[in-house]
């Protein structure tokens, strides 16, 4: 009875796998199912990153609608968001980008309390597309 070499043949690797050498150990692409998987899984952050609902955001602006103005330059309680990211500054000085708005939500500033947890991420993605909108 003759013996058989029980050696793994070696493995060749389509192109794409080699791109995640360096993040997974090498052993994880014997399964070309398993390596797929992991690399949608890595990208998959960048494809959740979704643009918000304007329709959705103000509806979620009626909580804000109480002190701030969406139509007129009119100061309630809080400044005029009329045309905010249009605007060179905000009453704080900065530029009014989507990490500096959000900021001011998420944190508040003087007499608006901090929304962090109120509003959920996809609330907040909606009401930066909706005051975009202004």
């Amino acid at each position: 009875m003759k013996r058989r070499d029980h050696r793994a043949a070696p493995i060749i690797y389509p192109d794409w796998m080699l791109i995640f050498r360096g993040v997974f150990p090498i052993a994880m692409f014997r399964s070309p199912l398993l390596a797929l998987t992991l690399g949608l899984t890595a990208l998959s952050p960048l494809a959740a990153q979704k643009p918000g609902d304007p329709a959705k955001g103000k509806e979620v602006y009626e909580q804000c609608a109480v002190c701030h103005s969406a139509t007129t330059d009119e100061k309630k309680i809080g400044p005029s968001l009329k045309g905010l990211f249009k605007k060179p500054k905000m009453t704080n000085g900065q530029k009014p980008t989507e990490a500096n708005v959000l900021a001011i939500i998420d944190k508040g500033k003087g007499t608006m309390p901090a929304f962090a947890d109120v509003l959920t991420k996809e609330e907040k993605a909606d009401l930066l597309a909706y005051l975009k909108t202004l």
